[in-house]
């Protein structure tokens, strides 16, 4: 097995491989408005740094979101392009899991990312592999109050949130952590059929979670001016 995972679902442009026992190589580099030039030369990097070339990837995996329109399109359409490519499967894994993942908690916690328009995505984890609620958007006040909170957008709205309750954790979903998550569930039997089912706790077809519409839109047709 060799995973070659990414994520461009927030300001941090991460790629990482992973043997399916450790993590051989990761980059990242945290530009909110380079992800389109960034993301291949990463992926190059680690693939260099690994000693690996793109024929010796088995399984890609990207990011899914929750994030910004054009960043998430950047990540999970070079995921489908590449395993269209290379004959190899192709996977998403919410972005928010990748953060809890990295953060090796085992108590309950909320993990934010920044949402723009002075929101965040956030989810509920019991611990860093078990999502119990979201993804979701929502203003910082209105987070569940009471739970630890990681993950950059919490950071942001520290004075919102409370200070005291960001824990000492990584604010972005670094690769390495989102390759680790999947090479996880990987060597289950049947994963394919469970994906494609939609069932799967983990990992999903690698389609966007926008959880809302993006910024741009088609404009409407014009009206008619009366004479």
């Amino acid at each position: 097995m060799l995973v070659l995972a990414f994520d461009t679902a927030t300001p941090a442009v991460t790629a990482a491989l992973h043997d399916g026992e450790r993590v051989l190589a990761e980059s990242t580099t945290v530009d909110a408005r380079r992800h389109g030039e960034l993301l291949v030369p990463t992926i190059e990097t680690v693939l260099r740094e690994a000693g690996a070339t793109l024929a010796d990837v088995t399984v890609v995996v990207a990011g899914a979101g929750p994030g910004p329109y054009t960043g998430l399109r950047v990540g999970l359409m070079t995921a489908q392009a590449l395993a269209a490519s290379l004959g190899v499967p192709a996977y998403g894994v919410c972005t928010l899991d990748a953060v809890a993942y990295g953060s090796r908690l085992s108590e309950p916690f909320l993990v934010a990312t920044d949402a723009r328009r002075k929101e965040v995505f956030w989810g509920h984890y019991e611990d860093m592999r078990t999502r119990l609620s979201g993804p979701a958007v929502s203003r910082p006040h209105d987070l569940p109050a009471d739970l630890p909170l990681v993950g950059a957008g919490a950071r942001m709205y520290a004075e919102v949130v409370g200070a005291s309750r960001l824990l000492d954790a990584p604010e972005y979903p670094f690769a390495g952590a989102l390759a680790s998550l999947a090479a996880e569930q990987l060597g289950e039997p049947d994963v394919r059929e469970v994906v494609e089912s939609g069932t799967h706790p983990v990992l999903s077809l690698p389609r966007p979670v926008y959880l809302r519409r993006p910024d741009a839109q088609v404009p409407a047709a014009p009206k008619k001016v009366g004479t």
